[in-house]
């Protein structure tokens, strides 16, 4: 056989593979509201999404972001977080929950629930609004 279909036969093996990210364990199809951050309110919509295999994207208070999550459920991470540039007076909060964000380790979906955490103790909790 021509080593070119051992090529294509692994990408699209890879391509196929089952999503083993929350969104497949309850996290997709939803947008995930911020409740709390580390046990206190948030008030600021700031949001969360699973928009494909190994994708988060949503807002912050001020900015829309996206970053890949390819960690198999129940863990929980992130790649660089991109977002856009756009100043407003919630810029404080959105960087406190931007850098949470990137440092969650562990992720749990209950019915309309998901929490995620760290080893340090850190949760955002979210609230799912379909």
């Amino acid at each position: 056989m021509h080593p070119a279909y051992f090529v294509v036969v692994a990408l699209c093996l890879s391509n196929c593979a089952r999503d083993e990210t929350v969104a497949a364990y309850g996290g997709a199809n939803r947008v995930w509201t911020l409740a709390e951050l580390d046990g206190q309110r948030i008030d600021t919509r700031t949001t969360l999404t699973f928009p494909g295999k190994g994708q988060i994207s949503g807002h912050g208070p001020c900015n829309a972001y996206t970053a890949d999550m390819p960690a198999p459920y129940p863990w929980f991470e992130t790649g660089q977080i991109a977002r856009t540039k756009t100043a407003c007076p919630d810029l404080a909060t959105e960087e406190r929950y931007f850098e949470v964000l990137a440092g969650m380790t562990q992720s749990e979906v209950s019915g309309p629930t998901l929490v995620l955490r760290n080893n340090s103790g850190q949760e955002l909790v979210f609230i799912a609004r379909d």
